[in-house]
């Protein structure tokens, strides 16, 4: 991944950047109305964040802790809309759930996104966690790990090789070859473990999402999954990226407190978390701004005013 200019300029040793989920709205527990989301992306590529995140999610299911489906449009497409009304921001997926898309079909769609925005797009995948999913597409759930591996190994054959002979259980190619292909390598990066072993996950990912933990505990995942990665690829760089929900209040002062899974607190206490993770090793953070008690545009706005100017220079000292 050394040549793709999105990734190298997303990930660097010992360097933090920052994203934004998609929506870009306080929508909390309640399914987003999608205001504004062509202004907000733009908005969001004005204050410096380096990718926008869209996750993948089919059905709404009130029983799931997150009850809010994602960014309600498919993932694939709405990310292919806004990439259409930005300019430089990657286009990440966090995450594909690829059991339940067929391999060949997502080569397809990868690789025309890829030729459409030229080393924008960051391939987040997982094997998928919703039971309302696999059971409306009629998937066992428990087959997932799987159906996993299978999907990547057809993914990765019809997305790089001219006329693969390929035959697997998710189907036949034979004297037929997948247009477009890539203008460049896609990054793919592994979600958890996708019902994996840890040894598969730092040998076949180019980099790895792991839920947000506590900077004491993410620091052994981090240091856990750097020295995996280096027993299969040598000194290549393979970053480490989590989510963060956060509340960024008004008064830039307000001391750093717990949120489910993330953090709520004054931008002097938020640029102080964020230093402590890109010290462990983080390498990117994905802000989910769902539970923003303020306008995102205002919280937008602080980010690119002080928080990443304040990441950008630690990156750099």
């Amino acid at each position: 991944m050394k040549e793709h200019k999105g990734f190298t300029s997303m990930f660097q040793k010992r360097k933090l950047t920052l994203g934004l989920n998609i929506p870009i709205e306080a929508h909390g527990k309640e399914v987003p109305i999608l205001d504004r989301q062509v202004e907000r992306a733009q908005l969001a590529e004005e204050a410096g964040f380096s990718c926008l995140w869209f996750q993948d999610v089919v059905l709404e299911d009130p029983t799931f802790e997150d009850p809010a489906t994602g960014q309600i449009f498919d993932s694939l497409i709405y990310l292919t809309y806004l990439g259409a009304h930005t300019k430089s921001i990657n286009l990440g997926t966090a995450a594909v759930v690829t059991p339940l898309r067929h391999p060949l079909r997502l080569a397809k769609e990868a690789a025309s996104i890829e030729r459409l925005f030229p080393e924008r797009l960051i391939l987040g995948i997982s094997s998928g966690d919703r039971r309302k999913d696999f059971e409306g597409l009629n998937v066992p759930i428990m087959e997932r790990g799987r159906l996993f591996r299978e999907s990547f190994d057809f993914f990765k054959r019809a997305i790089s090789e001219e006329y693969p002979a390929l035959e697997s259980p998710m189907g036949k190619l034979d004297k037929s070859n997948l247009v477009p292909k890539p203008s460049s390598p896609i990054p793919l990066l592994m979600t958890g473990y996708c019902q994996q072993t840890f040894d598969w996950i730092a040998e076949n990912g180019d980099g790895w999402m792991f839920y947000p933990q506590a900077p004491e505990k993410q620091k052994e995942m981090v240091a856990s999954y750097r020295e995996k990665a280096a027993e299969f690829h040598g000194d290549e760089f393979h970053p480490f990226i989590m989510p963060l929900p956060v509340q960024l209040e008004e008064n830039e002062d307000a001391p750093l407190s717990k949120i489910p899974a993330g953090y709520r607190g004054g931008r002097k206490a938020i640029v102080d978390i964020l230093k402590e993770y890109r010290e462990i090793g983080v390498n990117h953070i994905m802000f989910n701004l769902a539970k923003s008690e303020r306008p995102v545009e205002e919280v937008i706005h602080e980010f690119k005013e002080y928080i990443i100017p304040a990441i950008e220079e630690e990156n750099f000292s």
